[in-house]
């Protein structure tokens, strides 16, 4: 039993910590009204979250050898519970910010270490399996983050989205402590020979990079000069990470496990998942809030069922790895359910659509989901060997994350254009010496004037609903093209996956016995 009181435990740590990424985005309103902010500085919650872990990440294996897997997991808990009682308790929007970078810190172990943890615990014919339980934890956190933090804000107030993580924490560290043991295959690097170098040049490349993607579109990306100046600092920082890391004798991130094919492609398919997993959950939301006028929480019990599939779906997947099923053809399956996913939302896009109508396409996306992190998984990590896993694990971890983060700003750049287009194109079927269009001016002057306008302000208001008719319609077309470009992403992917190599495992199995 001792391996499934492990997988538990470190599958309800990563939960929390992908909850966490998400559950704030709902309680933006209550922030800045508690707490005197404005827009621009409440982003900075969210923001500095996610450049704390995606600085974590890809040190997370580093940081486990040096302190021990054991003290670094639960001391990691510990401090992510910690800050959260302290962000519940923070009474300013500053404050705030400071406390959610120090839980991004201790957040960012809980995904890779995790991860690694399980790989190691579990014999190489169940780690399929494994990888299951955790995927399911990576995909179902940030689906069920929004649902979550929307209840709580309508039911309770925002320190609540916090404190929930208090009880979990304690009994995940509880639970790390007991059963969670050091790995056999790291080892501590002495302190005259760690790579202080490559720390600073990580935190200024990634951390930059996220910084960049997070605020960019608040800031009009390269209008900025704060955007410009980070966007060097970044580049700079990522390639001199590189070249430091590939050439000192004890790198911080030890890139040269790339050279392992599957991990190389599991890397850049992993930026590919997050991609498609945080590209639908931040369109799907804004459209149904937005257009159908969804709470926040009607949005988040719409996604509940697909979470659902992916529940089902993921042990299935592990099964089929562990009888030999070749796990690019599950990666390709995966990636057409997800397509198929992407082309029926779209046509479900419309003014009169309800929760009925996107039902049966988010089962697909969970489906999907489901079919492409475990195989991916067992790709990534199955042919390291097991001092590397840690590493492999930081960066597929990082990997997806900053998928994550680039879908995100590129979406919201593509919708804003796709709108500015649409709208243009619109506006040629709204021209003044239409007898259709007249007449529907007239019906709506009309109905305005029923209402006790004057025949003046009946006109204008005519013209405001007119407007904000071509606004909707705009908006519309905008949302159905974004998807029906993600899911062409991933079909132009899928010949890519095809034409992996897949490394046999037995070799790496028998040198881990």
């Amino acid at each position: 039993m001792r391996k499934w009181i492990i997988a538990v435990t470190v599958v309800l740590c990563a939960l929390i910590e992908l909850i966490d990424s998400t559950v704030v985005n709902v309680a933006l309103a209550q922030l800045m009204g508690n707490l005197g902010a404005t827009l621009g500085e409440v982003s900075w919650v969210i923001a500095s979250y996610a450049i704390a872990n995606v600085i974590i990440v890809p040190m997370a294996g580093w940081l486990s050898a040096q302190f021990g897997r054991k003290a670094y997991f639960t001391g990691s808990v510990i401090l992510f519970t910690v800050a959260s009682f302290a962000c519940g308790h923070a009474t300013g929007i500053w404050e705030l910010v400071a406390y959610r970078f120090i839980q991004g810190i201790g957040g960012g172990a809980l995904m890779s270490t995790a991860q690694a943890i399980l790989f190691e615990t579990f014999p190489p014919e169940q780690r399929g399996l494994a990888s299951a339980m955790f995927g399911l934890g990576v995909i179902v956190g940030p689906t069920i983050g929004p649902t979550l933090g929307g209840y709580i804000v309508d039911n309770f107030s925002w320190p609540w989205i916090f404190y929930i993580n208090i009880p979990i924490g304690t009994i995940a560290a509880v639970m790390s402590y007991i059963y969670i043991d050091d790995s056999k295959y790291q080892q501590k690097i002495p302190i005259n020979k760690v790579d202080w170098l490559g720390i600073g040049f990580l935190i200024a490349g990634v951390g930059g990079m996220q910084l960049v993607l997070e605020q960019g579109e608040r800031e009009d990306w390269f209008h900025s000069n704060f955007i410009v100046a980070f966007t060097i600092i970044s580049v700079v920082g990522l390639v001199s990470f590189v070249y430091r890391e590939l050439t000192y004798e004890n790198p911080i991130v030890n890139l040269r496990v790339l050279k392992n094919t599957n991990l190389a492609v599991g890397t850049v398919l992993s930026f590919v998942l997050g991609f498609g997993l945080f590209a639908s959950i931040f369109v799907y939301p804004v459209f149904t809030q937005r257009i159908l006028g969804f709470t926040a929480a009607q949005t988040g019990f719409s996604l509940l069922p697909g979470a659902l599939i992916t529940a089902i779906c993921m042990p299935l997947v592990g099964r089929l790895i562990g009888k030999g099923i070749n796990p690019k053809y599950l990666i390709v399956f995966g990636f057409t359910i997800f397509f198929c996913f992407t082309f029926f939302t779209s046509t479900a896009m419309a003014t009169t659509a309800g929760m009925d109508n996107f039902f049966w396409p988010l089962l697909l996306r969970g489906a999907g989901m489901g079919f492409i992190f475990v195989p991916l998984t067992a790709l990534s990590l199955s042919t390291l060997h097991p001092k590397d896993i840690a590493q492999g694990s930081g960066l597929t971890s990082m990997m997806r994350q900053l998928g994550g983060s680039f879908s995100v700003a590129i979406v919201a750049i593509f919708l804003e254009g796709k709108i500015a287009d649409h709208r243009v194109s619109l506006l040629k079927n709204y021209a003044t010496n239409d007898t259709e269009l007249m007449q529907r001016i007239n019906m709506y002057q009309q109905a305005f004037i029923a209402k006790g306008f004057s025949a003046v302000q009946a006109l204008q208001q005519a013209y405001f609903a007119l407007e904000m008719n071509l606004i909707k319609q705009s908006n519309i077309l905008a949302y159905k093209d974004t998807f029906q470009y993600v899911g062409a992403f991933f079909l132009i992917c899928i010949p890519f996956v095809l034409m992996i190599k897949v490394k046999e495992r037995v070799a790496v199995v028998n040198e881990a016995h």
